[in-house]
Parts: C-alpha cells; sequence; structure tokens
C-alpha cells in the first residue's frame, strides 16, 4: 500500500495547565508543572508522500479504528494531509484568489463578489466540515434575502469551482456541491426590441454616438468592442469588421471575438460617414477622441427618455406609434445583440451561424439565450416524415398501395 502504520504504547508526559490554557508553574521549583505521568496508545503512519503522520488515545481500539480510516483513504485515493484537513475556507479563499489574478480584471471581480457571499456563510468552517446540506440551506437563505435565480446560481457554481480546485490540491476527499445541491439558474429571456424601437433609439442619440447603436444592433459588436474599435479594423470596401481591442485598448474578452465580422455594404457606408480622415476611432466624442462605454450608455439613457416624452407629447393620431418605439427602463446597449440575433434567427440562420456571428465561445450559450426565438419545428417535422411515407406509397404498384391504404390490424 506504500505506507507503514502501527499503534503502541507508551508513556506519555504533559505540561500542566489551568482552566484558561494558561501554564501552571510548580510551587516548589518554580518551573513548569507536569500532569502526573500516564500510558496512552500513539499510532503513526507514513503517507505516500513519506511524510509521518502521529495521533495518541487512551485505548488501542481507538487507535485501530483510526489507522483503518486512514488506510482506506490512502487505497482510494481519498487521504488528506490531517494539517491541510485543518484549512478553513477563508484561508483557502485567499490561495485560490491569489491564483486566480491571472485572469481578466472584470472576471476577478466577479470572483471577489462571489467569495464574499462564500465567506459570509463557510469563511470560519474547515474545508472539509461543509456537508451538501449546509450548501442547500445556504442557497435557499440566499433566495430568501432576494437576490435573483441566476445570482444563485452563479455564486453556487463559483462554490463547486473552489472545492473542484481544492479536490486537485489534495486538500479535500470530496466537494459538498453537486447536482443535487445546485439551485434552478433562472435565466430570464432577453429582451428584444423592435426594428421600429432600433431606429428610433439611433435617430435619438447624438449624431456621432449613432454609431454604437449600428455597431450593436446590426454587427453585433459589445458596447466595449464598440468603443474601442479603430478604423484600421473595419474594410469599408469588403464589409469586414475585424474586432481586435476592447475599450480603452485591452484584450478582447475571449479568442473568438477576434473573429471577422461580415456587414452589409449600406452599413459600411454609414459607418463610414462618421469617420473623417485621419479619425483613429470609429465611435469617438465629435473630435476624433475615443469615447468609453458609460458615454454611450449615458446617451442611451437619455435617449430613451427623449422617446417617451415625444410619446407623451405625440397627438392622438400618432399616439400609438409613438408608444410602440419607446424602449423599457434599463434597456442596455448590449441589448442590442438581442435584436442582431433575433434578425438573424428570424431570416432563417441556423444555432451555428448564429454562433458566429456573436462570436459565442459555445453554441451552447447560443441556444441557451435564444432556442426561444427560433420557430416550431412540429409541423415541419410532421411535414418531413409524411412527405417520406408519400413518397414511399406512390414508388410501389398500386394493388400493394392499395394494401398499405386499407391494411387492418387485427
Amino acid at each position: 500500500m506504500g505506507h507503514v502504520s502501527t499503534v503502541r504504547k507508551y508513556v506519555r508526559r504533559r505540561y500542566l495547565t489551568d482552566a484558561d490554557g494558561a501554564p501552571v508553574l510548580d510551587p516548589e521549583t518554580g518551573k513548569r508543572a507536569w500532569e502526573p505521568a500516564g500510558e496512552v496508545w500513539r499510532a503513526w503512519y507514513r503517507d505516500p508522500d513519506g511524510i509521518e503522520h502521529t495521533r495518541h488515545f487512551d485505548r488501542k481500539k481507538d487507535g485501530d479504528d483510526w489507522l483503518r480510516g486512514v488506510t482506506s483513504s490512502i487505497v482510494t485515493g481519498t487521504h488528506v494531509d490531517p494539517k491541510a484537513a485543518k484549512l478553513t475556507v477563508n484561508a483557502w479563499l485567499d490561495t485560490w484568489l491569489e491564483g486566480y489574478a491571472s485572469r481578466a480584471p472584470a472576471t476577478l471581480r466577479q470572483a471577489r463578489v462571489h467569495a464574499n457571499h462564500i465567506r459570509k456563510a463557510f469563511g470560519s468552517r474547515r474545508l472539509a466540515d461543509v456537508r451538501p446540506s449546509d450548501v442547500k440551506a445556504w442557497t435557499a437563505h440566499m433566495k430568501a434575502q432576494g437576490l435573483a435565480d441566476s445570482t444563485v446560481y452563479a455564486v453556487h457554481s463559483r462554490l463547486a469551482q473552489v472545492y473542484r480546485d481544492a479536490i486537485h490540491d489534495g486538500l479535500v476527499p470530496r466537494s459538498p456541491c453537486s447536482r443535487r445541491t445546485s439551485p434552478p439558474m433562472g435565466r430570464q429571456r432577453p429582451y428584444v426590441a423592435s426594428t421600429a424601437q432600433v431606429w428610433a433609439l439611433h435617430d435619438a442619440m447624438p449624431e456621432h454616438l449613432r454609431p454604437a447603436i449600428l455597431l450593436g444592433a446590426f454587427a453585433g459588436l459589445r458596447i466595449a468592442e464598440a468603443c474601442g474599435l479603430r478604423s484600421s479594423d473595419v474594410d469599408f470596401v469588403a464589409g469586414i469588421i475585424t474586432p481586435a481591442v476592447q475599450y480603452p485598448a485591452k484584450a478582447l474578452k475571449t479568442a473568438t471575438s477576434s473573429t471577422a465580422v461580415p456587414i452589409p455594404a449600406a452599413l459600411a457606408a454609414m459607418l463610414a460617414t462618421n469617420v473623417p480622415d485621419g479619425t483613429a476611432w470609429v465611435l469617438h466624442d465629435g473630435l476624433g477622441r475615443q469615447v468609453g462605454p458609460w458615454a454611450v450608455e449615458r446617451a442611451m439613457v437619455a435617449a430613451r427618455a427623449a422617446l417617451v416624452k415625444a410619446a407623451a407629447e405625440a397627438p392622438p393620431d400618432e399616439a400609438a406609434a409613438a408608444r410602440a418605439r419607446v424602449l423599457p427602463d434599463g434597456f442596455r446597449h448590449h441589448d442590442l445583440r438581442h435584436y442582431y440575433a433575433s434578425v438573424l434567427i428570424a431570416a432563417g440562420a441556423d444555432v451555428k451561424v448564429v454562433q458566429a456571428r456573436l462570436r459565442h465561445a459555445s453554441a451552447k450559450t447560443t441556444l441557451d439565450t435564444y432556442a426561444h426565438l427560433w420557430p416550431e419545428t412540429e409541423e415541419a417535422t410532421r411535414a418531413a416524415i409524411g412527405a417520406a411515407i408519400t413518397a414511399r406509397v406512390a414508388s410501389v404498384p398500386a394493388s400493394l398501395a392499395d394494401s398499405l391504404r386499407t391494411f387492418d390490424v387485427r
């Protein structure tokens, strides 16, 4: 088994302490006093790494039982160093976040937020002491506090990730997180604006920021990508946008974010009108200087307010159309990507095409977000099977076809 273990009797002597753990002095010598000598059983073993571990027991049976459990854990590969088993969730999160610091700043910030939720619930407890029942009670408590289902799901997933890495480091034998403890994902369907709403928003924006709407709604760029898009990243003749950086000049979100996006000539022409010769940025402040995402979002808030005001002041015969152009509170630039996806799906694009245009790393992300936008296929599948049967009936002799049509199952 690669390890040695035994239980032996020996005489143990320990210093005497009071109820508070303070040392007790011998009144005759003035030195620390000893407890009365007593016999104990010392159990020890050497783990697969050659490290010796020792525990003391009043009975030999208890030492034997402990060693049997240790032997079983070594054989099954679930052995954990007893010193590591004392590690708290707080201490492991500190170490884990240090190793996670190489991620993108936004990703690291989100991990820290999730870690704070975990610390509040389990920070002072040992890693090995957290049970699945504790995790289920914790997620229920977060839900009762009013946290969104998606937030509770994300924090639980983070705890599961933290424990997977702890297992990999040999700190715990198993994780308290599983499919049984996982809360529902609670993903909400995205709001999809109408074409009239998109153009109304475009027209209500300051002229120099209108390309932000075009890039989101008709090219699917994220706001940081739109703000970081340089004139050299757009081939206005061929109609190709190739994102290279995101605002201000950071690396893109994922490797697939740099995938080229084809655009129609009409869109290329509209973007070109906003990029005078010598202007470095497609999206600028009117003086050729780069603008940040906050400037775009702030302008969108003002544009939505202008649409609300226009609807309130519209004459009766135009009121309905004006109200239809109003966007809901909280509508963001990212929601323009949902419109872009809806246009592609309505035109018959399949999942892989939509994934490529949105530059999602996985088709699963595309389906999780937009599956409800694809048309129902029940009639299409029924028609396909019916066509196969009709073709068969038409290809056989008339006498056999009649028997197929009139066959009676007894």
